[in-house]
């Protein structure tokens, strides 16, 4: 690869995204030292360095949102009716993002698109000339879809992304995926996460917690957890749970919270005896990498959570936890379930990272 500009848009729906596309932007950025990058999201600037800390100058970050993926009244439910009023925003402001983005791809000289999964950048790549590439394992107008039959504003919102998706040049399609028949061309790429180093001794040390106890790790961006819910955890006296900052409930005295930019939150795993959880393609993608049980609790108004389910069954040793049970910081016999849980009937091979930098190479 000659030296290269690659605009990398990231949507802001869920840090999964933004760790997928780290996951490429790393394996790219250190095959190819002449490269550079433009990340464009309104995910957290210092969550992106954390995860590529070697990049030095090579690496812009931009805010800037181009889809609005689900609004979340946490980490498990979503606000459909909201969702649909931010949608109808976007679509009115559609031409005019087009247009100023192709205008900033052309002044910026960018070889090449790649989003993960908004469809405006793929249409302002088209305008500016550029060759533009989704990535993802699911797409905008899928996620929508059911919401069509039950109010029929959704359909411009749906017919937006599909004619975006359709100018791509390819999908790099992940696994845990639907068809994704919007998308003419795909090529598959395997699983991206890679194991994490387990630090256990260590992050004892910086928290506290007791490293003979079992170790759960609670993987939420939020969870309402009231002053019961609290309690009925610290009961589980043999058990020590963590999160990773922001989500924190200082003073408490078996939940610890591990700074990020300390500890890597794929270490923070491979740390941890079991992951209790929401479907989602980054959790499922660590999980597997790093052989954790899982216990998940359903989602509400989300398409995808039925694939994720089946998926993770495949892959993972797992239990259901009930998301009433969750709220309520219930989770004793769900923890002793995972126990004796099955295990996994199947294995996914690794490596995509890198076979997705091979292919984006070959089209800057």
């Amino acid at each position: 690869m000659k030296k290269r500009h690659i605009a990398y848009y990231v949507t802001a729906h869920g840090y999964g995204h933004g760790v997928r596309s780290c996951d490429i932007l790393g394996a790219l950025l250190e095959a190819h030292p002449g490269a550079k990058v433009t990340v464009t999201t309104d995910l957290p600037e210092g969550f992106l360095r954390s995860r590529l800390p070697f990049v030095d100058g090579r690496l812009k970050v931009r805010p800037g949102a181009f889809d609005v993926g689900m609004v979340q009244k946490d980490s498990i439910r979503v606000d459909v009716a909201a969702t649909l009023d931010e949608a109808l925003e976007l679509v009115e402001e559609r031409d005019k993002l087009i247009d100023y983005e192709a205008e900033m791809l052309r002044g910026e000289g960018a070889d090449l698109v790649v989003a993960d999964i908004p469809s405006i950048p793929i249409e302002a790549a088209c305008e500016a000339g550029i060759p533009a590439v989704a990535v993802g394992n699911f797409s905008w107008d899928w996620i929508y879809s059911p919401f069509a039959a039950r109010d029929p504003r959704w359909r411009p919102v749906i017919r937006m992304f599909e004619e975006g998706y359709r100018e791509a040049r390819l999908l790099l399609k992940l696994p845990f995926s639907p068809a994704m028949s919007v998308f003419p061309k795909q090529v598959e790429v395997p699983l991206l996460a890679k194991p994490g180093r387990a630090r256990r001794a260590e992050i004892a040390g910086m928290t506290g917690a007791d490293p003979a106890r079992r170790w759960v790790l609670l993987s939420f961006t939020t969870l309402d957890w009231g002053e019961v819910a609290l309690h009925e955890v610290e009961r589980m006296a043999d058990h020590e749970f963590f999160t990773v900052k922001p989500l924190d409930w200082p003073g408490r005295k078996n939940i610890h919270a591990v700074d990020r930019q300390a500890v890597r939150f794929s270490d923070v795993l491979a740390s941890c005896d079991a992951v209790v959880t929401k479907p989602g393609y980054g959790i499922l993608s660590d999980c597997v990498a790093n052989a954790k049980p899982i216990l998940y609790a359903e989602r509400e108004d989300f398409i995808e959570y039925p694939l994720l389910e089946k998926e993770l069954k495949r892959y993972l040793k797992n239990v259901h936890l009930p998301a009433k049970d969750l709220y309520a910081g219930r989770m004793r016999a769900a923890l002793a379930a995972i126990e004796s849980a099955p295990e996994p009937r199947e294995t996914l091979s690794g490596g995509g990272a890198e076979k997705a930098a091979e292919i984006l190479t070959g089209l800057a």
